[in-house]
């Protein structure tokens, strides 16, 4: 049959009249076989029951054919009835179509022979296999600390870092760019290392210091402050999926203790835990622990904090108004998304119902995976989040809260029995008002049961309610009394109850004890088509050593999968952990890592743009520790990373996007980094670390705002204030974290979204960033206390007040055109607003309204938004 597709004519004539084949003609396994792969093998190739009887995965399947006949045809694209399907459209069903260039590949290849690069094996296993060509992909290659490369200009290197890059500019003939001037590298690496601008002061010290180690100083300065942890602690949470609510539901509960691990994150870095540790303790930090988990030292509550990793995800199992069987399904799925994302560098979600379409990622390995976690989401024996929480009082904390109960509910029993006799007292003085021979019969139709009584009765206690009298309606007869009895007594039970310790939980995950349930492989995914036992392991492309996984260890009180999957992950030799989190760390100091899809290191990710390096930096922070403190020195000391972000023609002409490191690039604050700049720029910040977070809640016109949330049952505004203090001020860290409620003054700045983590932050610019900073009524309050500090401190010279109100907001002092600029637009505006402002009853002070103006303006500027 001869084609007449016009689409698949153009493609072949196209390939004669290039004469394309005069190239290396396309093979099987490395060109054609991920195409199919990722198009047909669904129905032709993955299922027992092969549509049309057709397998294509392998040549010689497709050379059999199906129940049409051979599906192509050598040498013949035009006859090849798998080209004249795809060409017109026809195949593979839905929306999703082969590409052109994939439809080209296809094409050359079964024109020029349709070549193996090896004889194909006799048969296929069940399942998926993988070919060698997806085993030699470079994130899965053992990782090798390769020598420093030789550099024409070794003059211009700081640490074996800029060895690499700069082998690379001098390959393309350039070289790295001049130094940042001082001021310009304190704001850089100020922001970078703690997420707040330097102050004036910072910036004089060291531009004062003069000693030959003076960068040194200042980089470990920096990572001493507990500033640092909280800055790249919020790195790290990103990638966890951190939150203080369960997501999934429109009723979004709350977490209550999930502040806990965002507080573990925190002290983590700031005490330079090794990277190796934090991984074991987040992914089985309960297996380094014996169950029942009690009157643990803080080291060992700090393991089970950590393993709120695992506890991140979206949950509505415990909401109530969703499919709970589907929801505890998902929060499985979501849990192994953050895991492979955060730590493998990798998204096997799509293994989750056949073989991963791109990468040599089987549909059992997907269950591999989940059979480390399924002991402790155990879906038949299901623990909703509260039911997971594990209080953290020791036995001494235990006995005090039991006394103090015990001593509360004798309080109670107490006013009880106080309150009875008031009753009693009211019953005797209102029956003693009856007639004499009445009284008998009113007293035994108060004793009677109610339904009990005679019609004779029944008449009294309607006559005479006060029989009815008891400990609710007492007040009635007695209201100053009673006033007065229920004082004393919510006085006294208060103070018993404040005897009470606080609440002490930790949200984390464990196991149920000599439960061990099996898990099943899915057919397409569907929780209600199990099939076979999978057992826990690693993912196959990745285990070369025969690394096996006991189902249930009986060195252990639990089943031990996480904590030996966990200890495999970083015992220096696994090809993933190391390499994904040196690229995140670059990443967060270049904008861009080394790798620029930090989640995705399989095929579908970028490659890196220095491997070597990448590789170089892997081994070596595992060889000295997984110490991260000291890869940042390594960095920030760099050539590269003292570079000045000047652009330059002949890099520019080469390397427009700045791949090669030949100058530093300018990025954006963080939104975050915004928010807790400028009540930095105040002097309010709060220097205040850990704890519960603070509330956030719906102004009255539906802004998401830092305060308690007054609303009522209904969710609507009661026009109540609760003051906060100090916490209004405190980090944007500590702030109550809602996936229902983002903090509307972080949103337009790129705020992560947590569905279920953030691999990486974008970056925009877009126009309600700027209406944001023009009209919100936060950013509009702190610029007018930036005005309040600046008085303050420079007092009424209008130069003064402008040179400190620039040092503050881009630390460093103005020009003398910048400064005499300034000084007049404060003099100038200050006579508008006098004018202005002559017939307003309140009149404001225009010299404190023009500085807020500037103030204003300072922080709305690019100088302060982004960092050279």
């Amino acid at each position: 049959m001869k084609p007449s597709c016009p689409l698949l004519l153009m493609v072949v004539t196209s390939l004669a009249a290039t004469n394309v084949f005069a190239a290396e003609s396309p093979v099987f396994e490395k060109d054609v076989r991920p195409i199919l792969k990722a198009h047909c093998w669904h129905c032709h190739g993955e299922e027992d029951q092969h549509e049309g009887k057709l397998d294509t995965r392998l040549v010689r399947f497709l050379l059999k054919g199906g129940e049409s006949g051979p599906a192509i045809v050598v040498g013949d694209p035009k006859a090849s009835p798998l080209m004249q399907r795809v060409a017109s459209g026809e195949m593979p069903p839905g929306k999703k179509k082969l590409s052109l260039d994939e439809q080209d590949i296809l094409a050359r290849w079964i024109e020029g022979g349709a070549k193996t690069a090896r004889p194909e094996p006799e048969s296929l296993a069940d399942g998926d296999t993988f070919t060698e060509e997806e085993r030699l992909h470079w994130s899965f290659q053992p990782i090798q600390k390769h020598p420093l490369p030789a550099v024409n200009r070794p003059d211009s290197l700081r640490t074996p870092i800029d060895a690499f890059l700069l082998a690379e500019l001098e390959s393309h003939s350039l070289n790295f760019g001049p130094d940042a001037d001082r001021t310009t590298f304190i704001r850089r690496l100020t922001f970078d290392l703690t997420g707040l601008p330097p102050t004036p002061a910072d910036v004089d010290q060291f531009l004062q210091n003069d000693r030959p180690d003076a960068y040194e100083q200042l980089v470990d300065e920096l990572l001493a402050s507990p500033q640092y942890g909280e800055r790249w602690g919020r790195h790290w949470l990103d990638i966890a999926g951190y939150a203080d609510s369960d997501g999934y539901s429109q009723r979004d509960l709350e977490r209550k203790w999930a502040y806990r691990y965002r507080d573990y994150v925190v002290r983590a870095f700031n005490t330079d835990k090794p990277w190796s540790e934090f991984l074991v303790e987040q992914l089985a930090g309960d297996e380094l622990l014996v169950p029942p988990y009690k009157n643990l030292a803080p080291e060992q509550a700090d393991c089970l904090t950590a393993t709120g990793f695992l506890r991140m995800g979206p949950d509505g199992s415990g909401s109530g108004d969703v499919d709970i069987p589907v929801a505890r399904q998902e929060v499985i799925a979501e849990t192994i998304k953050i895991f492979s994302t955060a730590v493998l560098g990798l998204t096997v979600g799509c293994a989750q119902c056949h073989a991963h379409r791109y990468d040599p990622i089987a549909h059992a390995d997907y269950y591999r995976l989940r059979a480390l976690i399924e002991p402790a989401y155990d879906t038949t024996r299901w623990r909703d989040p509260n039911g997971r929480l594990i209080s953290l009082w020791s036995e001494t904390t235990q006995a005090d809260a039991a006394a103090a109960e015990a001593e509360y509910q004798q309080v109670t029993k107490d006013r009880t029995a106080a309150l009875d006799v008031i009753v009693q007292e009211t019953f005797d003085r209102e029956l003693a008002k009856l007639p004499e021979e009445t009284q008998p019969l009113a007293k035994a139709a108060r004793e009677t049961a109610a339904k009990d009584r005679s019609e004779e009765q029944k008449q009294l206690i309607k006559e005479y309610p006060f029989l009815n009298v008891d400990r609710g309606s007492v007040y009635l007869y007695l209201p100053d009394r009673l006033t007065k009895f229920n004082k004393e007594w919510d006085a006294k039970q208060a103070e018993v109850k404040q005897k009470r310790p606080a609440d002490d939980f930790v949200q984390c995950l464990t196991e149920i004890p000599d439960k061990v349930p099996p898990t099943k492989l899915f057919a397409r995914g569907d929780f209600n088509q199990p099939r076979q036992d999978v057992g826990p392991g690693e993912l196959a492309v990745l285990n070369r050593t025969g690394f096996d996984i006991p189902a249930d260890d009986p060195a252990l009180p639990t089943t031990g999968r996480r904590l030996a999957y966990a200890r495999h992950l970083t015992d220096g030799k696994h090809p993933l952990t190391a390499r994904v989190i040196v690229n995140r760390i670059w990443m967060h100091h270049f904008g861009r890592g080394l790798v620029a899809t930090p989640g995705e290191f399989g095929a579908l990710g970028e490659r890196p743009s220095h491997p070597e390096l990448l590789d170089w930096l892997a081994a070596d922070f595992m060889e000295h520790g997984w110490q991260v403190k000291r890869l940042h020195r390594q960095i920030v000391l760099s050539m590269a990373y003292r570079q000045s972000s000047a652009r330059r023609d002949d890099l520019d002409a080469v390397d427009p996007e700045n791949r090669l490191l030949g100058r530093m690039s300018v990025r954006r604050i963080e939104a975050e980094s915004l928010r807790d700049s400028l009540l930095a720029l105040t002097g309010k910040l709060s220097d205040k670390m850990f704890g519960p977070p603070v509330a956030v809640t719906p102004d009255e016109v539906g802004q998401i705002i830092v305060g308690v949330d007054t609303r009522d049952s209904a969710g609507r505004p009661t026009g109540k204030s609760v003051g906060i203090g100090e916490d209004e001020f405190r980090r944007s860290l500590y702030i109550q974290s809602r996936r229902s409620m983002p903090l509307s003054m972080l949103e337009p700045f790129d705020a992560p979204v947590m569905s279920p983590n953030c691999e990486q932050r974008a970056s925009s610019t877009v126009a309600p960033q700027s209406l944001l900073l023009m009209n919100s009524e936060f950013v509009v309050d702190q610029t007018e206390a930036m005005a309040d500090r600046i008085r303050a401190e420079a007092g009424d010279d209008p130069a003064a007040q402008f040179t400190l109100a620039w040092r503050l907001a881009f630390a460093r002092p103005p020009t003398d055109t910048e400064r005499n600029s300034g000084t007049a637009f404060l003099t100038e505006q200050a006579a508008t607003l006098t004018a202005t402002t002559a017939n307003e009853k309140k009149k404001p002070d225009p010299v404190r309204l023009a500085l807020a103006n500037l103030c204003h303006a300072l922080v709305s500027a690019n100088g302060f938004l982004y960092v050279d």
